[in-house]
């Protein structure tokens, strides 16, 4: 057999696939027992299609999911701006979208394309930036300890684990990181992005509350800037992605969600029980329900699973806005009966964690029905 390859070597079998980067995070290592028992699993495979003379190519290990790519329901917000027959129009099909989808994208939101491009810029300066330096963000790039955040600490399989790295960042800290000391172009950028979708998500949530008879200023008085935040993500290219996903299936903890994504696409959300692709566009922000919103409107409006698929050779980014309430706010149904319980936004978090602690992944909302 001479110098020939053990198959059973994960780290042998991902070789030819990958070219790591000072500044990628270090997924294989961290997560070796995870590639090895795939590895295994392949080994396997490969002796058993050997062995029945089988040509089909691994299908247990690939199980590779082709999804249709759509467009997602597309509103013109400056409709918003035009006579009441057009505004009340506009508010209805973002209310239906809600119900219907739990996703839309929105043109004309108030944020230029200019600054889109310019927020793209300053996020891949910095996750260019050398892995170490990104794991003490406090002292190397003057975030708040704990906001780098990479792939699934808790991942037991590859099923479980995000390839993908991410800076969580709390309004409150954007207007004082430029005093801090962090490049004072991305500060800037940011708090201008994080300016206007912080108004658009709350224009948008009281739209979505009018549409269900409440002319509700809750949202105004609990998701307030020290309680909402940003995340910038990427997703670096992945050596297997029929088997490793960037963010694995779930529903968001929030009561909106706002995204701008790049061209790159990865972004599936699930319709009528089946897996789609959402299709990107340069001049949307993808809106989304959250758990919170599902809860408070007593199921009309839909927190809906999704999920962002890898890519073999191409990097992704995207940049999100979660319109949180504070940890004391109590989330209760505007209508009766309710199907939840009441509950704190702390309480809700807490069973999240716990549950993905314990079980690997989210149950969420079914934890609180009455």
């Amino acid at each position: 057999m001479g110098s020939e390859e053990n198959p059973r070597d994960s780290s042998l079998w991902l070789q030819p696939l990958i070219s790591i980067m000072d500044s990628d995070p270090p997924f294989h290592k961290a997560y070796k027992t995870l590639f090895d028992k795939t590895a295994d699993k392949a080994t396997a495979n490969i002796i058993n299609s050997n062995s029945n003379n089988n040509n089909k190519d691994h299908e247990e290990m690939l199980q590779l999911v082709i999804v249709e790519e759509c467009d997602l329901p597309l509103i013109d917000l400056r409709r918003l701006e035009l006579g009441e027959r057009e505004r009340e129009e506009c508010k209805s099909e973002i209310a239906r979208a809600s119900q219907e989808w739990g996703f839309f994208q929105v043109v004309n939101h108030g944020v230029s394309g200019r600054l889109l491009q310019k927020m793209k810029i300053e996020q891949e300066k910095v996750f260019k930036q050398s892995f170490d330096k990104k794991s003490q963000e406090d002292k190397h790039l003057n975030f708040s300890a704990g906001s780098y955040r990479w792939g699934t600490p808790s991942a037991t399989c590859l099923r479980q684990l995000a390839w993908s790295e991410a800076f969580h960042i709390p309004l409150k800290d954007i207007s004082t990181s430029s005093a801090a000391g962090l490049d004072y172009n991305l500060s800037s950028t940011m708090e201008q992005f994080a300016t206007t979708v912080s108004s658009l998500a709350l224009n948008l949530a009281e739209i979505l509350a009018e549409k269900l008879g409440h002319k509700s200023t809750f949202f105004q008085a609990n998701c307030l800037p020290s309680t909402c935040y940003l995340r910038l993500n990427r997703y670096p290219p992945c050596p297997i992605p029929s088997e490793v996903c960037g963010l694995m299936p779930h529903t968001d903890s929030d009561f909106l969600t706002i995204l701008h994504q790049d061209q790159v696409g990865g972004l599936q959300l699930v319709k009528d029980g089946r897996w789609i692709a959402v299709k990107p566009n340069p001049a949307a922000l993808i809106i989304n329900i959250g758990d919170l919103f599902q809860a408070w409107s007593n199921n009309v409006y839909k927190s809906v699973q999704h999920r962002v698929v890898t890519n073999l050779a191409v990097e992704r980014f995207s940049t999100a806005y979660f319109l949180c309430p504070s940890y004391e706010t109590v989330i209760q149904s505007c209508r009766e009966p309710s199907v939840y319980r009441k509950f704190s936004f702390g309480e809700y978090r807490r069973q999240v964690q716990e549950d993905v602690k314990m079980l690997g992944s989210k149950i969420g909302l079914p934890r609180f029905v009455v």
